[in-house]
């Protein structure tokens, strides 16, 4: 179950070793060229090629080298890398800027192609695309539908839509 499975929670467990390593951790045995693609897909590589010892970069106890951001794209790279039938993504790209939100959205669309993918999310531009959004309150689901759907319900979710669209 562990092999069908990849998760990509807010906060990142990373370990006292190298860049390569941690993202390697997705898939043990992995190329170096694999964890360079999977980087490029998280847009990591730029920031990783930048540093004086590139992969071989120690990262420090938990990642503490690495902005919140940083962190998080070292995560969806592991995951990337290992390529489960199942994705988990919680609150994965909280700790990003709009910009690289968007770029990591897109390639995310694209990966999560025939994969069953849940998406765990409070700021709703992470989630307008899905097949289904349950929106909850309290532990219970109080709407569910499409994006375009809630939003004709003009319910809780579409208040949360006005507020974040009128905030960004």
């Amino acid at each position: 179950m562990r092999q069908a499975i990849g998760i990509v929670p807010q906060d990142t467990v990373l370990f006292n070793d190298t860049v390569e390593y941690n993202i390697a951790y997705g898939k043990p045995g992995a190329s170096r060229q694999q964890v360079i693609e999977a980087a490029q897909s998280a847009h990591i590589h730029n920031f990783i090629a930048a540093t004086p010892q590139a992969y071989d970069t120690m990262m420090g106890e938990r990642g503490l080298k690495l902005s919140g951001g940083e962190k998080q794209r070292v995560a969806i790279a592991r995951t990337l890398l290992k390529n489960p039938p199942i994705l988990i993504f919680d609150e994965a790209t909280s700790a990003l800027d709009s910009a690289n939100e968007r770029a990591i959205q897109a390639e995310l669309q694209s990966v999560t192609q025939n994969k069953t993918t849940l998406v765990i999310a409070h700021r709703l531009s992470t989630v307008v695309d899905a097949h289904e959004i349950l929106v909850m309150e309290a532990g219970q689901i109080h709407e569910r539908g499409t994006h375009a759907a809630l939003l004709a319900m003009n319910g809780r979710y579409a208040q949360m839509w006005a507020l974040q669209q009128s905030t960004e």
